[in-house]
């Protein structure tokens, strides 16, 4: 069973809600792709057939598991026992969650749903355009391919990885619990865990080294946890715009919170902000990369240059809610 790995730099750095609430929605997801309940063979013509039952969310159901064999019974009550361990871990997830007096809101303002709607629909092409960003050697198809669960033969292990990684932030950002959920350094430090999955072992945890940034003379101070999140308090205390969007953008990548994975990180955190606002999505077409990249190190070399790269974010990034 999935369980959430906690990242130590000093200490546990996600926040319980949000690791309880990410590791409930991945255990949903594998439980409904279990074959598993109690099983009843079928017969028909002279062949067998195997037929399974169990309860869906207190609804009992029967499902259709394949032409009866040895092999699918002993798949079947091997899912069955692990089915049991991940109702028993979601029963746990619930009561935790309890505890921290976190409500599930089972729905979504209307325009906030067709902002969802228009991410999903988008999802393939997002992902897309983020990997040519982040300099990953990949295809729209071969990127569709990944977001679609298939193999590509053509890309390295690493490049899947961050596509893959890449598909799991935006899946969180777009499920109901998250959209719910304020956009605050719990959900910036979650974004980093998923995007990082694989690659650091400090992945969701604020940087306590220097770094330097690729093409710039600019070096970013190190962050403090109890800065940052006045700073993202001050920058979210405003009325919901499209520019507080590109604010949180802007601020993410320039102060290099974490080790890797900023651009990525503050690309999805700041779509988390847009989504559950209903004002559309940030993505920066894979056509003006350089443009973007340009704009982005003058405004790391100098402060005041920070309108430029706002300008371009906002007329050539912003995908407008119709």
């Amino acid at each position: 069973m999935y369980k959430y790995r906690y990242n130590k730099v000093g200490g546990i750095c996600m926040p319980d809600i949000n690791k309880l609430v990410y590791e409930k929605k991945l255990i949903k997801e594998q439980l409904s792709a279990l074959i598993y309940g109690s099983i009843e063979i079928r017969s028909t013509e002279g062949k067998k057939y195997i037929y399974v039952h169990f309860r869906d969310e207190g609804i009992l159901t029967t499902k259709y598991a394949g032409e009866y064999s040895d092999v699918l019974m002993n798949l079947i009550r091997n899912n069955t026992e692990l089915a049991k361990s991940y109702k028993q871990r979601l029963k746990e997830i619930n009561k935790e969650l309890a505890a921290l007096n976190y409500v599930e809101v089972d729905g979504v303002d209307e325009k906030v749903g067709i902002n969802i709607d228009l991410a999903k629909r988008n999802l393939v092409d997002s992902i897309y355009k983020q990997s040519i960003l982040e300099g990953v050697a990949t295809t729209y198809s071969d990127t569709e391919t990944i977001v679609n669960g298939g193999l590509v033969k053509e890309m390295t292990s690493t490049d899947i990885n961050k596509v893959t990684n890449l598909k799991h932030a935006w899946e969180f950002i777009t499920s109901l619990d998250v959209v719910n959920y304020p956009t605050n350094y719990a959900v910036l430090c979650q974004i980093n865990q998923i995007v990082e999955e694989g690659f650091s072992v400090t992945a969701g945890c604020i940087r306590s080294v220097p770094v330097t940034i690729g093409g710039s003379t600019y070096l970013p101070p190190i962050p403090f946890e109890s800065q940052v999140k006045e700073d993202l308090s001050s920058i979210l205390n405003q009325e919901p715009s499209i520019d507080v969007g590109i604010d949180l953008v802007l601020y993410v990548m320039k102060k290099q919170l974490f080790l890797d994975g900023n651009k990525r990180t503050a690309i999805i955190f700041a779509n988390h902000y847009l989504i559950r606002n209903a004002l559309g999505l940030i993505v920066v077409p894979a056509n003006l990369v350089s443009e973007y990249k340009k704009a982005l190190i003058a405004y790391y070399e100098d402060e005041e240059k920070k309108p430029l790269i706002s300008t371009f974010l906002k007329e050539k990034c912003w995908i407008k809610m119709e």
